[in-house]
C-alpha cells in the first residue's frame, strides 16, 4: 500500500500490554479507528511474564502449603514433591486461555493488530518494518523490563523474574536480591516449594513503599516461615561457578546458593524507540506526562509503566481507558494516584490504598490510626492467618489510608478503595453491614473501633 493510500487512524498505539489494549478497546467502543502495534504477544508483560503467571505460581505454592499443613486441620495429607513441569502446564494453561480470549476481544473490537517492533518517527507516525502507520493521535505504551544491577550479568544461576517463570526445577537454596513486591512474592513461592530462602534488601525494611507496620508484620511472618531476611544490607557482587552462585554482601558474610533471583525493580522500555528524537521529554528513561497523560508533544500520550508512578497493570489499564475517552472528548475525571489499590501476593498477602501513616502526617499534620487484629475475625481464625487492618485518618476527618496484611486480604481492597476514594468518615462506614463470617468484617470492625464503638476489638 502506498503512503498516499495508507489510512490515517484516529489513534496509533505503540505497545499491546494492559495500557495499550485497554486504550484500543475503549477507543473502538467510542467509534474511533485504531492500530495497535505489538512486537511480542497481545497482553504484554502482565499476561505473559508478570501478573498472571506469577500469581499462578503463588496459587500453586498455596496448594503446596495446604497439602503440607493438612493435618492441623484434621486432614491427613502430605506433600510428596513439586512437579515443575506440571506447575508450568497449569500456569501456561491459565495464560493461554486468557490470551485466546484477548485475541477474540481484539477481533470483536475490529482493532488492527500490527505485529512487529514499532518506532515513533514523528508526532503522528509510527514505523513498523517497512510500514508507516499514521495517526491523528499516538499513544506510547511500551511497558517495562526487569532491571539488574551494574556489573551483575544475568545468566546461568543468576536470573530475573523473566527466567524464574520457566525454571524446570526447585533450587535448594535461593537468594532473592530485593525485598520489594517482586522479591517477596518469589520468596514466598520458593519457600512454599521447599527451598531455603534468603532475602537481601538494601533499604531498612521489606516492601518499603508500604506502611511501616505492614513491613514489620511481613518480616515477622517471614521469620515464622523460616525465610531469612537481611535488611539494610548492600549487595557487593556475585560469582556463578556453574555449581553454585556466591553472593557477596557489604559488611556481611557471603552466601552460597543454587540460584540468585535479581528482583531490584523494573525499568521503562523507551530506549531506541524514537521518543526523544521526536521531542518527547523523558527523565531517566521515563516519559514525563501530565495528569491527563499528555506528553511534551501535542497529540502524543503516554500510559503505564513508562510514566513515573506506580508500576501496576491496573494503573496502566485505567490510564489507557482515560486516554481513549480524553481523545474522544468526553472529559474523563483525572485519575488520583493515591487512590490506586495495591496488592502484594506473598504469604501473608498485603493490600493497601491511600496514604501511609507517615505520608498522612506529612499531608495532614495530626492523624489518627487504628489497627484491628485479625485474631478477632472468625474467618481469619478459620484460615489460620495472622495480620491486621490498619486505618489512617486525618484528625477528625476522613479515612485517607487503609493497610491490610493477612491471607486473602487482597480481596478486601475494593471496599477499601471506595472508602478512601469517597473520603468516608469512620462513622460513614461503621453502620454498613459486613457479612458474617467473612474477612470483610475486619474492615467493618476497624471502622467501628475508629468511630468509637468497638465490638470484637479493644478501643
Amino acid at each position: 500500500m502506498s503512503a498516499e493510500s495508507a489510512p490515517t487512524y484516529d489513534i496509533v498505539i505503540l505497545g499491546g500490554g494492559s495500557g495499550g489494549y485497554a486504550c484500543a478497546f475503549r477507543a473502538a467502543e467510542l467509534g474511533m479507528s485504531v492500530a495497535l502495534v505489538e512486537k511480542d504477544k497481545l497482553g504484554g508483560t502482565c499476561l505473559h511474564r508478570g501478573c498472571i503467571p506469577t500469581k499462578a505460581l503463588l496459587h500453586a505454592a498455596e496448594v503446596a502449603d495446604s497439602a503440607r499443613e493438612g493435618e492441623k486441620f484434621g486432614v491427613k495429607t502430605s506433600l510428596e514433591s513439586i512437579d515443575m513441569a506440571g506447575v508450568h502446564s497449569y500456569k501456561d494453561g491459565v495464560v493461554g486461555r486468557l490470551y485466546k480470549g484477548l485475541q477474540g476481544l481484539a477481533k470483536a473490537h475490529k482493532i488492527e493488530l500490527v505485529e512487529g517492533e514499532g518506532k515513533l518517527t514523528s508526532p503522528t507516525t509510527v514505523q513498523v518494518g517497512d510500514r508507516t502507520l499514521t495517526g491523528k493521535n499516538v499513544v506510547l505504551a511500551t511497558g517495562s523490563y526487569a532491571k539488574t544491577l551494574p556489573g551483575l550479568e544475568v545468566g546461568g544461576r543468576i536470573v530475573t523474574s523473566d527466567q524464574a517463570l520457566t525454571l524446570d526445577r526447585v533450587p535448594e537454596r535461593v537468594v532473592v536480591l530485593g525485598g520489594g513486591v517482586i522479591g517477596v512474592e518469589f520468596a514466598s513461592v520458593y519457600r512454599s516449594f521447599g527451598a531455603q530462602v534468603t532475602v537481601v534488601e538494601a533499604l531498612p525494611r521489606l516492601v518499603a513503599a508500604e506502611d511501616e507496620a505492614v513491613s514489620k508484620q511481613l518480616e515477622r511472618a517471614f521469620k515464622k516461615r523460616k525465610i531469612d531476611v537481611k535488611t539494610g544490607v548492600r549487595f557487593a557482587g556475585a560469582t556463578d561457578d556453574g555449581d553454585k552462585v556466591t553472593v557477596q554482601l557489604e559488611g556481611a558474610d557471603p552466601i552460597e546458593a543454587d540460584l540468585l533471583l535479581v528482583a531490584v525493580g523494573r525499568g521503562p522500555v523507551t530506549e531506541g524507540l524514537g521518543y526523544e528524537e521526536v521531542g518527547v521529554s523523558t527523565d531517566r528513561g521515563y516519559v514525563t506526562a501530565d495528569e491527563r497523560c499528555r506528553t511534551s508533544v501535542d497529540g502524543v500520550y503516554a500510559v503505564g509503566d513508562i510514566v513515573p508512578g506506580l508500576q501496576l497493570a491496573h494503573r496502566g489499564f485505567q490510564q489507557g481507558i482515560f486516554v481513549a475517552e480524553e481523545i474522544a472528548g468526553t472529559q474523563p475525571a483525572v485519575l488520583a494516584e493515591s487512590g490506586i489499590p495495591r496488592v502484594t501476593y506473598c504469604d501473608p498477602e498485603i493490600a493497601s490504598v491511600g496514604l501511609t501513616e507517615a505520608q498522612a502526617k506529612e499531608q495532614h499534620g495530626e492523624v489518627e490510626t487504628y489497627e484491628y487484629n485479625l485474631g478477632g475475625n472468625g474467618k481469619s481464625q478459620i484460615l489460620q492467618t495472622q495480620g491486621f487492618v490498619k486505618l489512617v485518618r486525618a484528625k477528625d476527618g476522613p479515612v485517607v489510608g487503609v493497610h491490610m496484611v493477612g491471607a486473602r486480604m487482597g480481596e478486601q481492597v475494593g471496599e477499601a478503595q471506595l472508602i478512601v476514594g469517597w473520603e468516608a468518615l469512620p462513622d460513614d462506614v461503621a453502620p454498613m453491614i459486613h457479612a458474617h463470617p467473612t474477612q470483610n468484617e475486619s474492615l467493618g470492625e476497624a471502622h467501628l473501633a475508629l468511630a468509637g464503638k468497638p465490638l470484637h476489638a479493644h478501643s
